[in-house]
């Protein structure tokens, strides 16, 4: 009998929408062909076997192109994976190309032009003796392998077009004849329906995945942690399931933009604390609840800052729960990369809406802490102006009265350094009380006088004032920023020796003229003490936010011996650039 005709516009299977319909077809069609065709049925079965085993997409997708090159003796094979707007190629999966020279080769096709392009709009079956004679074709680029004959044939996914599968240079160097066409078309169809199987295995995976990642978040939450760290939760598990460059969070500042205050990556950016003008029309999307969507962030003019310039896709999701919007999930990913899928898009803004609750519970909680804070502060600046200084007055005014009636010059020498000690002490905690009474808005923007506050309201938990130390023009050379970050590091290191170190003396050392192993100049925070240092085994969430928070600075934070007896206690150092 003749061969099969298996010409490019022939519709069978390719047209068909019921692909296992279609397979028993184009498999009927093989009975009573010819000894050749015949001859190669047990090699078509066993690669619809073996396409057909494994979940995994990107597996199946490589298991198709190595079986449909060998079922064609083709030297090389590929699958173009049709991108969701329809315009181009989302992923290309190859074979019979060594990694050395697909290096060499540099950027996989995109399908916007070529030949591949036009079988994107124009699905069906195509054989050619010499693809360059092609009219379509827009040539190779520097260190592809030379290929002469091609075969393409759609592949189609539930009724709707999933790709093309590619199949290049027949191995005898002669064309793809019609049982190549036949056998190809056959193992499309069946690679069609072990796609589709690999789409929704990973598609539960992913939603799965998603479901992890939103309860991580929320029990970072409920076990106690502070808004600080529960935010970099949120950028960190946002950044591992979307599978981007970078997890970022930012919430609204004072002057209507929006500040980042919590970043997950694997290098330091210095992104943190950056702030994105209220100018931008992003922010003002985001303000109003809106998700942002941007496939390329380095030629997108709405984007404003020259950090996100250095990333391609990218999602902005408000972090909006009940009507109100708390702040901005971002999660871009590296130029060139692939952009994000709907499903993708739809989970990260399912993700983003309980990481608002979240963090909408995080801040009642912070409410309720800063209010019975503030109601302690009030309760210990009352009882340190009734009582204490009260009674150190009383004390020496009956010093100084003991001082005039003694006769012996030492004992008068000795009272008066007394009385002296006793006014500095109610100095001391008169400044104490005044740092007590403050609030966060009344802050002095000195660095010093900052690390002072801190020190001095320390000292009312600690039962004693550490001691402190300044090297170099702190506040003529530390920056905002920089700064900012500091006091954050000092009051948890000082809130640490508080509730775990037992100590009975905690040195500070401020020093601004230090240069960072990196050559840049910048400042140094030492926080040491005698205390029972850290036990094996301990948590050490506190020592890690130090270390995050320096990290994204362009600094480093780390612990050792303290300075009690034999090395005992912690010093903790924490360092940033200016």
């Amino acid at each position: 009998m003749p061969a099969p005709s298996a010409s490019a516009d022939s519709p069978l299977p390719d047209g068909s929408p019921d692909t296992v319909e279609a397979a028993a077809r184009a498999t009927r069609s093989l009975q009573g062909l010819s000894p050749e065709l015949t001859s190669r049925v047990p090699q078509l079965l066993e690669a619809m076997r073996s396409v057909g085993t494994g979940l995994e997409l990107h597996i199946t997708l490589d298991r198709i192109c190595e079986t449909a090159a060998e079922l064609a003796d083709a030297h090389y094979a590929a699958i173009g994976v049709v991108s969701e707007d329809g315009e181009g190629l989302s992923d290309f999966v190859y074979h019979g190309i060594d990694e050395e020279t697909a290096e060499r080769i540099g950027r996989l096709p995109d399908g916007h032009r070529g030949l591949l392009g036009a079988l994107i709009h124009q699905p069906r079956t195509l054989r050619l003796a010499d693809l360059s004679a092609d009219p379509r074709s827009c040539g190779f680029p520097a260190h592809h392998p030379p290929m002469r004959s091609f075969l393409g044939v759609p592949i189609r996914v539930q009724g709707e077009i999933f790709g093309n599968l590619y199949l290049t240079e027949k191995r005898d160097g002669a064309e793809f004849n019609d049982y190549d066409v036949h056998m190809v078309r056959v193992l499309a169809t069946e690679a069609g329906i072990a796609i589709g199987n690999a789409r929704l295995y990973e598609a539960a995976k992913q939603r799965e995945r998603w479901i992890d990642g939103s309860v991580a978040v929320t029990t970072a939450l409920l076990s106690g942690s502070d808004a600080e760290e529960a935010l970099s939760v949120v950028a960190e598990q946002a950044r591992h399931l979307s599978d981007s460059a970078a997890g970022i969070v930012l919430l609204p500042d004072d002057e209507g933009g929006m500040e980042i205050v919590a970043v997950s990556s694997d290098e330091p950016n210095g992104a943190l604390g950056v702030i994105v003008p209220p100018e931008s029309r992003i922010v003002a999307d985001l303000l109003e609840g809106e998700a942002v969507f941007i496939d390329d962030a380095a030629s997108d003019p709405r984007i404003m800052t020259e950090i996100a310039r250095a990333y391609g896709p990218v999602m902005m999701l408000p972090l909006q729960s009940d009507g109100r919007v708390l702040g901005t999930l971002v999660t871009p990913r590296a130029r060139g990369a692939r952009p994000f899928s709907e499903a993708e898009r739809t989970l990260a803004t399912q993700f983003a809406s309980q990481a608002a609750l979240a963090l909408m519970m995080a801040e009642a909680q912070r409410d309720r802490e800063r209010l019975a804070v503030y109601e302690d502060r009030d309760r210990i600046a009352r009882d340190l102006h009734d009582l204490v200084i009260q009674r150190l007055f009383a004390t020496g005014m009956m010093l100084e009265s003991a001082q005039r009636r003694s006769v012996v010059p030492e004992v008068q020498v000795g009272v008066g350094r007394a009385v002296d000690e006793l006014d500095v002490t109610i100095q001391e905690i008169r400044t104490a009380i005044f740092a007590l009474q403050q609030g966060p808005a009344e802050a002095p923007s000195g660095l010093r006088t900052r690390v002072l506050r801190e020190i001095n309201m320390a000292a009312v938990p600690l039962g004693f004032k550490p001691s402190h130390h300044f090297v170099g023009p702190v506040d003529a050379v530390v920056g905002e920023l920089t700064g900012k970050n500091l006091i954050a590091a000092l009051r948890e290191a000082l809130s640490n020796a508080f509730r775990h170190a037992q100590a009975a003396r905690i040195d500070v050392v401020v020093d601004s003229t230090v240069v960072l192993p990196d050559g840049q100049h910048g400042v140094r925070l030492t926080v040491a003490d005698d205390g029972v240092g850290i036990a094996e085994g301990g948590r050490r969430s506190g020592l890690k936010n130090l270390k995050r928070r320096a990290e994204s600075l362009g600094g480093d934070s780390w612990y050792g011996p303290g300075i009690g007896e034999d090395g005992g206690g912690t010093t903790v150092v924490w360092e940033a650039p200016y």
